[in-house]
């Protein structure tokens, strides 16, 4: 997945666009589908074994395994307005299917797979876990110091983000395409043409 960050990367056709689209909807849906069982499973893992409160020391003293249910969004922010973070978790996650249709890059597949798939498995807590439809609770469990807690879905998440801000300053489209601007599209950019009817050399006057 190199060729996006290329910076002298071939500009894909239409028709590879086209042609390569099925397999970035493949991708697309490989990284969500392993974001969101990777995210539930942990969460099984954590809801089976811990009681809630419960603090495990996993590589002291960076990282502990830490239970707790989270009310707010991602990385406990925002409590107590649970039903507002559903609603928005939902809307993403509509907002990242309507722009399949456009995927021609790996690296764009892999960021809303990402981010997909974390979603998903935040609403899925806020859906079905206590203490009720919409209003559930997020496992949350992995404490670092001097940070948040969260959960494998969060770092998904964030992961497609900064991927996506990445491609966003490189210029590559969610097509596969690059906008170039500035310093280098003038060095691409090429010469113009002599009128009709000139050579372009001095006339010797």
């Amino acid at each position: 997945m190199t060729d996006d960050f290329t910076a002298d990367a071939t500009e894909p056709t239409p028709a590879e666009r086209r042609k390569w689209r099925p397999a970035m909807l493949w991708l697309f849906a490989g990284f969500a589908v392993f974001a969101y069982v990777f995210d539930q499973l942990t969460k099984l893992w954590v809801t089976s074994t811990m009681t809630e409160g419960e603090r495990i020391p996993v590589l002291p003293p960076l990282l502990h395994w830490y239970y707790i249910r989270n009310s707010g969004a991602a990385f406990s922010i925002g409590e107590n307005v649970t039903w507002i973070f559903t609603i928005v978790m939902a809307a993403v996650s509509v907002a990242i299917l309507f722009q399949l249709r456009k995927l021609g890059s790996a690296w764009w597949s892999l960021s809303l797979g990402l981010l997909f798939g974390g979603a998903l498995g935040n609403l899925t807590d806020r859906l079905f876990r206590e203490p009720s439809f919409a209003m559930g609770h997020v496992v949350d469990f992995i404490q670092l110091p001097n940070f948040a807690i969260f959960n494998i879905a969060d770092s998904a998440v964030v992961s497609g983000v900064v991927i996506i801000c990445l491609l966003t300053l490189r210029g590559v489209g969610m097509d596969g395409t690059r906008h170039v601007a500035g310093p280098k599209a003038a060095k691409d950019a090429k010469p113009a043409e002599p009128a009709s009817g000139t050579t372009g050399e001095p006339t010797g006057e």
